[in-house]
């Protein structure tokens, strides 16, 4: 079995839909047990990606707010 893979994706200065297309893309080429972090400066990111994941079937692991950025690890979960 492969390790599990963590990727960042720096979406930091992108606004709505930017982050969450940036995740679409990082998620398409990872498995079940990776993870995604997210580095974003758009204000509506935290309710996005709390949506995306519920849509998705996908873990969230934390959502902060840094003094910069906002950070949200994605676990994957919901691949088949």
């Amino acid at each position: 079995m492969s390790e599990a893979r963590k990727v960042l994706v720096d979406a930091r200065g992108l606004s709505c839909p930017g982050p969450i297309t940036e995740i679409v893309k990082a998620y398409r080429n990872l498995k079940n047990g990776d993870t995604i972090e997210i580095w974003a400066t758009d204000p509506g990111f935290k309710p996005d990606v709390e949506a995306w994941v519920k849509r998705t079937g996908n873990q969230l692991v934390e959502v902060r707010e840094e003094k910069d950025k906002i950070v949200a690890v994605i676990k994957v979960t919901a691949k088949k």
